[in-house]
């Protein structure tokens, strides 16, 4: 199991620390230090389309006007924060998101 996201964000950490003490191995990924492919940026829209875009993010809201208008392959390329987090991969799904839907999935 993939987890997608950075260090420092409590989202991830707490999903991380559930999956974990739930009994499954986990693979931190951060964004930041390792950006996505573009192979990934195109399997996350095919699978969220633009929910992965944060767009409540303090990196979105610096972000001027113009470079706002980017398709979202190229603003997940080039600003990988931008993400929703986390992104959790098992292998047979992706999902996105800590809610109550996704912890009932995947804790059982």
């Amino acid at each position: 199991m993939f987890l997608f996201g950075i260090p420092t964000c409590d989202t991830c950490r707490k999903a991380r620390k559930a999956l974990e003490a739930a009994g499954h191995s986990v693979t931190f990924r951060d964004v930041r230090a390792e950006p996505l492919s573009g192979e990934e940026i195109a399997r996350f829209m095919a699978a969220f389309g633009d929910r992965i875009l944060n767009r409540s993010s303090t990196t979105w809201r610096a972000l001027p006007e113009d470079q706002r208008a980017a398709d979202l392959a190229t603003l997940l390329a080039l600003h990988p924060t931008l993400m929703k987090r986390p992104v959790i991969d098992t292998g047979a799904e992706l999902y996105l998101g800590w809610d109550k839907a996704n912890q009932a999935a995947l804790l059982g």
